[in-house]
């Protein structure tokens, strides 16, 4: 079975915070951010999403970019990544903006876990168990979501990499400075020491900065540092 996949997509101040001190949505990414965060989407076959970064947020990303929505429909995919909602308990409640925004809502929590309450609507169409990351990733490449997306929070971002499950980081540097103590990685994750690669460097509108890297490849840099001023 191949294995899937998985890019962390986040926006981050520049001193690494995601959000202000007293938590909360910090809103840093502007347009340029918001395109290379689509052309992520539109690569994407899914996107996993922390249940407690949804119950902030109150919805999920999605593709409003005309161009790529046409380049998935010309594929043969749907105009939306599938959300991949990760909790430990299952508790999302009935009142976000999530559930009526158009893409396909899949749920991975634990066995244990409540059963979302099928009598109430919306539902997830589907749930997968989660009974540690290497089965999880299993069941959703044998599902077909090759190429994911983890859109965050930070305590499923450090799940992730502290088990080497993060092939690609693409980080959109921020010009702002948060302080507090909303890292996007949390203090205490276990995060190997391995090496990564700069895959691509792109200045965006407003004094962002785009850098891609790759887990263990040798490969150049993909983009110059014209245009860096």
């Amino acid at each position: 079975m191949l294995r899937p996949v998985l890019r962390l997509v986040l926006a981050v101040s520049l001193d690494g915070r995601l959000a202000p001190p007293d938590g909360g949505a910090a809103q840093l990414g502007g347009p340029g951010d918001r395109r290379v965060l689509e052309e992520a989407l539109a690569w994407a076959d899914g996107c996993l999403i922390g249940a407690e970064t949804l119950r902030r947020h109150g919805s999920t990303c999605l593709i409003h970019a005309q161009d790529l929505r046409a380049q998935r429909s010309a594929a043969g995919r749907s105009d939306q990544p599938v959300a991949v909602v990760v909790s430990r308990t299952a508790s999302i409640p009935l009142e976000l903006p999530f559930w009526r925004q158009p893409l396909e809502r899949w749920l991975l929590a634990p066995p244990q876990a409540p059963p979302f309450p099928d009598s109430q609507a919306p539902a997830f169409q589907a749930r997968l168990d989660w009974d540690g990351w290497a089965s999880a990733i299993d069941a959703l490449a044998e599902r077909g979501l090759l190429r994911l997306v983890v859109l965050g929070g930070a305590a499923l971002a450090g799940s992730l990499l502290a088990g080497d499950w993060i092939d690609e980081l693409q980080l959109s540097l921020c010009p702002r400075l948060l302080g507090g103590p909303h890292l996007w990685l949390p203090l205490q994750a276990a995060i190997g020491s391995g090496d990564w690669h700069l895959q691509e460097l792109r200045r965006l509108e407003g004094d962002e900065l785009l850098l891609s890297y790759r887990r263990g490849l040798a490969n150049p840099c993909t983009s110059s540092l014209s245009g860096m001023g």
